[in-house]
């Protein structure tokens, strides 16, 4: 929750949505339907629901690589 919470990004994000389990559980359609708290137990549940890389900083997370986002964060 604190990595989302750092991201000011919508929990969405943190999925790994081109994964097999996210097709497998059909999230695509559940996801808008569950409250943040189930989806914080739906991503502890399997790490492979969680989009990777994820790169934590002590203000900031970036889920999945975007190489300008990373080198600005980097960089600092």
């Amino acid at each position: 929750m604190e990595w989302h919470q750092k991201s000011g990004l919508p929990l969405k994000r943190f999925f790994n949505t081109s994964g097999m389990k996210y097709k497998e559980l059909g999230l695509k359609d559940r996801l808008p339907q569950m409250s943040e708290e189930e989806q914080y137990e739906l991503l502890a549940t399997d790490g492979m629901l969680v989009k990777r890389p994820l790169l934590v900083g002590e203000d900031f997370t970036i889920p999945g690589f975007r190489e300008k986002d990373w080198i600005e964060k980097m960089n600092k």
